[in-house]
């Protein structure tokens, strides 16, 4: 069986685009993806065929392609303008091709269909058939948008990029498809009690092992013996908060314990902390205290 070229450099080959991609493993056995395609200046002609699989590629546009040419099994579909803002759906099944004739920046989300079987039956919800789709025309999605936009610092900086951050963003679009254009229907109720009090602290402990944020949502469902789905949902209902927004929280608190001692510097506590570099610390610490770190530490006096 060939290799995907669904995500990643295969698939930016295709579209004479640079590639920026992130895989996710938080389904058991199957990859789901999530990949940035940038062409300022891209050579113009029919896209690459990309290698038949059943998977799915959901893409979300950045800026309007006017012109929106596009072809499955060597067949034409009527021409559309494409807004940016709008998602398409493309069946990796029926061969699609478009036509390149402008620059486009873009983030496709791959998934193969056991990775959307995978969510129905954490939903304890019927197998995911075709999805729902008109070829080649964009759909206003709200929910797309603001999850996709979401991953724009990551794709600006993936150094920086946390692993449960990118996991979480993944799995929320492909439940979110699953629902809107598979038709799933679940029949799991959000756990009451959320995580039990070991669980918790467990998860909590590795998190706060690696706060660079370098361990993905499966191994923190692992460490509790849950599904991906089902841990978020636990998750979340035992804290409030997504384990990404925890992680942050955390590390915004061993900032904090860190900053009163005046002799280390605000670029050696950023690294400390997990941030990518000071200005990064500088905007997660002063979005979620509403102070920058140096006024902080100023405030002691």
């Amino acid at each position: 069986m060939q290799e995907s070229s669904g995500y990643g450099e295969r698939f930016g080959e295709r579209l004479r685009a640079k590639a920026t991609a992130f895989v996710s493993r938080t389904l058991r056995n199957t990859d789901i993806a999530v990949t940035e395609l940038r062409s300022d200046n891209p050579e113009l002609g029919i896209s690459a065929p990309l290698v038949r699989e059943d998977a799915y590629l959901i893409g979300f546009h950045f800026v309007d392609y006017p012109v929106h040419e596009y072809f499955e099994d060597d067949r034409v579909a009527p021409v559309t303008s494409l807004r940016a803002g709008n998602t398409t759906l493309y069946d990796l099944k029926r061969s699609p091709q478009f036509t390149i004739n402008k620059a486009c920046h873009c983030v496709h989300f791959y998934f193969p269909r056991t990775a959307l079987n995978i969510i129905a039956d954490s939903a304890e919800a019927a197998q995911i058939g075709e999805l729902r789709y008109q070829p080649g025309v964009g759909i206003d999605d709200p929910i797309m948008r603001a999850l996709t936009s979401s991953l724009v610092p990551a794709f600006e900086a993936p150094e920086q990029a946390s692993r449960v951050f990118i996991d979480h963003v993944t799995l929320a679009v492909g439940i979110h498809v699953a629902k809107t254009y598979g038709g799933m229907i679940s029949a799991v109720r959000p756990p009451r009690g959320g995580l039990a009090p070991w669980q918790l602290r467990r998860v909590q402990d590795v998190l706060a092992a690696n706060l660079r944020g370098d361990i993905s949502l499966a191994d923190l469902a692992n460490e509790c013996g849950l599904s991906a789905s089902h841990f978020t949902r636990a998750f979340r209902q035992s804290t409030g908060l997504s384990p990404h927004q925890w992680l942050l929280r955390h590390r915004v608190g061993e900032a904090k314990h860190l900053l009163r001692d005046r002799q280390i510097p605000l670029s050696d506590i950023a690294l400390a902390c997990g941030f990518g570099d000071q200005s990064h610390f500088t905007r997660v610490f002063t979005r979620l205290t509403g102070i920058s770190p140096g006024a902080w530490r100023r405030n002691l006096d």
